[in-house]
């Protein structure tokens, strides 16, 4: 059994990746910054801990991660404006970091997108484009650090139900992949310590079971 985090805690993968871990006996906290959203996150299983992580401090998330095994970051703005994205899916993102480091958590999930990264592609006129790039600088910094990374890159989001099967490798294009398929890919990675460390997971509904390509060591 490992003690989770989940910040995002109320967020929709979050919502549904959260019992999934309940129910595989790991200890769930869930992180909201709306102390209305705790009973939500409760009916879960998980237990709810309050924090506004767009402004809490590196040290207060250190507190708050300390003794856990796995940080999941599902958090972010939502769409809001560009310097709200800036702040919570980067400077914020990025102090979580940190402070797993400073708390000594090994291990940390970033839920990022498909398509992150330098050559991302978004133009600057885009409203897209601060996400682009905030997710881009919180997923470079998460590789430069010692943690045990892990960062999963689900394309276009959906709300179908889980298939369990996903497509998942460097060379698949954006496509989509419902919002349950990236819960039980979450569930997957933490049951998979030893193949996910360091890994970077672009994926797609398709039709691997995820267990078998989480579980894979990515030169397999």
């Amino acid at each position: 059994m490992s003690h989770v985090i989940i910040v995002g805690g109320h967020g929709k993968v979050a919502l549904l990746a959260a019992p999934l871990l309940v129910s595989d006996g790991h200890d769930v906290t869930s992180v909201v910054r709306n102390p209305e959203h705790v009973a939500a996150v409760e009916a879960t299983g998980a237990t709810a801990a309050v924090l506004d992580v767009e402004h809490a401090t590196t040290e207060q998330i250190a507190e708050l991660v300390r003794g856990s095994d796995v940080v999941v970051w599902s958090a972010g703005a939502g769409g809001g404006s560009p310097e709200r994205t800036y702040a919570v899916d980067r400077d914020a993102a990025i102090r979580s970091m940190d402070a797993a480091a400073q708390a000594g958590v090994e291990r940390y999930v970033m839920v990022s997108y498909f398509g992150a990264g330098p050559d991302h592609g978004v133009p600057e006129d885009s409203s897209f484009y601060p996400y682009a790039e905030a997710k881009t600088a919180a997923d470079e910094h998460l590789q430069g650090t010692a943690l045990a990374w892990t960062i999963l890159r689900p394309s276009g989001l959906t709300t179908d139900a889980a298939t369990g099967h996903i497509a998942a490798g460097q060379d698949i294009v954006a496509g989509t992949v419902s919002r349950d398929n990236v819960a039980h890919v979450i569930r997957a990675v933490v049951e998979h310590p030893e193949s996910t460390a360091r890994r970077i997971l672009p994926f797609n509904d398709g039709f691997q079971p995820i267990g078998d390509v989480v579980a894979a060591t990515p030169s397999a």
